[in-house]
Parts: structure tokens; sequence; C-alpha cells
């Protein structure tokens, strides 16, 4: 089955009106940010990439082309997450678990906060009974441990992932526990809005584009990389069509049972 709790995390393809109010936790810093030196951040995407991504991958690849006409435009950028340690936070509580389960979850988890307003020093007070209270499990109660431990003493600093590159994202977020690059790189592509991502350990990707392109078996790694190089530099745009072929396939084949 493709990456499911995916849609929870990042809200990808479900309504996220329902989700808790959140605000931002990051703190006003006098400090300079830790930037990579010679490195800087891609620009995000805005309203008007988007349209202008669609047009790029519709001319350039006609085989994503006619999924991007059946689909319509783009609606990365209308699930993004309100702020990043939500964001993170829920890529905890959301894993090995379905949907449904994880959206339950996480509202008791939201719910622990002043007015449903996560933040990293609401999260350091919290006894570690009442994480586990709301359904949190041992692991998960140690990774969230160790992401405010991080944000508490520094280590990491949320609005520096602004300023980073995607591959020094990718760093920063893998050093805190449960999180690989995998949720590393949907950060990069539904809270950051970086143009240019590929997962291509992603089940999804990897099963749409075997579908697409009538491939005879799963392409790999090097395989899924060669293929995107012609949706560059707009390969997170090309990733959301990818996925979104997925969910009309799993939509048809529920219609004709």
């Amino acid at each position: 089955m493709w990456s499911s709790h995916r849609l929870l995390i990042y809200s990808a393809s479900g309504d996220s009106r329902s989700d808790p109010p959140i605000a931002s936790t990051q703190r006003a810093r006098s400090r300079v940010p830790n930037r990579v030196p010679g490195v800087s951040a891609p620009p995000s995407l805005t309203p008007d990439d988007y349209v202008r991504a669609r047009r790029l991958l519709m001319r350039r690849d006609p085989v994503l082309g006619r999924t991007i006409k059946q689909i319509g435009p783009c609606g990365l950028a209308s699930r993004q997450q309100p702020d990043h340690l939500t964001a993170l936070a829920r890529a905890i509580v959301g894993q090995q678990l379905s949907s449904k389960a994880a959206a339950t979850i996480f509202a008791r988890f939201a719910a622990l906060f002043p007015g449903a307003l996560i933040t990293a020093p609401g999260l350091d007070r919290l006894e570690d009974q009442t994480l586990r209270g709301v359904g949190l499990s041992g692991q998960k109660l140690a990774y969230m441990r160790d992401l405010s431990a991080r944000l508490s003493d520094g280590r990491l600093q949320l609005d520096d992932l602004d300023l980073l590159s995607d591959e020094a994202v990718v760093e920063r977020l893998t050093a805190v526990k449960g999180f690989g690059r995998w949720t590393a790189e949907m950060f990069l592509m539904f809270r950051l809005h970086r143009p240019d991502v590929l997962p291509v350990g992603d089940l999804g990707i990897m099963n749409a584009v075997q579908r697409l392109y009538r491939l005879r078996k799963r392409p790999n790694p090097k395989k899924l990389l060669q293929i995107g190089e012609t949706w560059r530099p707009y390969r997170s745009v090309a990733c959301w069509y990818l996925w979104q072929s997925l969910r009309r396939e799993d939509t048809k084949s529920t219609v004709n049972r």
C-alpha cells in the first residue's frame, strides 16, 4: 500500500479544515541563523509557480501530461501545515497508524495545549504520563522528547530551516530520533514548498511510475531519478500528480467492484 499516513501528516489530498488551530512556535532571535556556507535555500513555490510547473510538465512529459490534464490544477499549495512544529509533531504521531487513528490521537495531543496551540515550551512542560494518556506509545514519546530537547537547547532551530538548502534540511531533521529521509522530504514538499524534491524511496511514487509508464517492474531509485530528470525543476509538483493518479485508480477500482 502506498504511503497512506502521508495524507494525514501533510494533508496532501485530504480536507484539513477540521485540524485544530495551530500557532507559530518560532521565537524571534537576534542571532545569525546557521547557514550552510555557499549553499542557499531554493525559493519556495508561489501560486504562479504551480501554474508554470503544470504547463512545463505537460509540455515536457506527454505520459505525465495526460494525467495532469485529467486531474487539473495542482492542489499542493492548499494542503500545507500552518507551522513547522505542527508538521513535525504530526509526523511523529502518525507513524505506523492509519489516517483515522492518527487523526484521533493528534487531536487529543493538540488539545493538551491551551487553545490547541502547539508550542515548544508547552510541549516541554507536558508530563510523560499525560502524553501516554492521549495515545502516544513509548517509542513515540521518546521521539517527542528528543524533538523537544533539541528545540529547547538550540540544536534544532526551526527558523533556520527556511534558510537552508534541501539537503541541509534533511540533515537537520534526520538527526531527530524517529525522523528518516522520507519524513524530511515530505516536510520539504508540504511545509517549505520546495519545488524540486523527488522522494525515490516512496512506495507510492514507485507504484505510480510503474503504472503510468507501463514498466514491467517497480522502478528502483536510479530509474526514478532518470525518469524524473524531465520534471526538473518541479519534481515536487510531479510527485503530487503521481500520488493523485493512485487515488484516481483506487477510486475507479472501488466504483467498479
